[in-house]
């Protein structure tokens, strides 16, 4: 029921702008990014959509962040399934991750239907979505990139989008690395 998810969600956000720093722990980001993958590849080949891999984080494919491992990994399957959603099959997606002065980029590059400048701004937005008729098909509350958006802000990073109309988008997550 599209009104429990929403609930539900609402109450996650809620939860994100008071967590508890003694919840995050020192984290490997490299196995956090492996296991959503995991969970998701299945997904994107029922799909018929192809990954692209390249984490290069550091020796060997490691920085350490101050993260809830859970939360973290909720963000990249929020930002792979939107990528899955808009993407046409055939199509690939990438996971780029790697290390820029003392902190780590991570990002997920479609080359789905992309996104009008015009939406950019407000993309981040509790209930803001580009198109409410395609949203409303696809499913989803208009809440999870609201809820990325208070994770990565949970962790001291930030999230980025860059996107053209017709030819893809990529998601950026910036996070402080121990």
């Amino acid at each position: 029921d599209d009104g429990i998810a929403t609930v539900s969600d609402l109450m996650r956000l809620r939860r994100l702008d008071t967590i508890d720093e003694s919840a995050l722990a020192s984290l490997n980001l490299a196995t956090v990014l492996k296991a959503a993958l995991d969970r998701i590849r299945q997904t994107m080949v029922e799909h018929g959509l192809e990954l692209r891999e390249a984490i290069e984080i550091g020796e060997p494919e490691q920085a350490w962040v101050l993260a809830d491992g859970s939360l973290l990994e909720e963000t990249f399957l929020v930002l792979l399934d939107n990528a899955i959603k808009y993407s046409g099959s055939g199509s690939m997606i990438s996971l780029e991750a790697v290390r820029y002065d003392g902190s780590v980029r991570i990002s997920i590059i479609d080359q789905g239907i992309g996104i009008a400048k015009k939406h950019l701004p407000r993309l981040f937005e509790r209930f803001y979505r580009v198109d409410k008729a395609r949203s409303r098909k696809l499913g989803g509350t208009g809440l999870g990139l609201a809820i990325v958006k208070h994770i990565a802000q949970a962790h001291g990073g930030r999230i980025t989008v860059e996107s053209k109309l017709g030819q893809g988008s990529t998601f950026t997550l910036e996070l402080p690395v121990k």
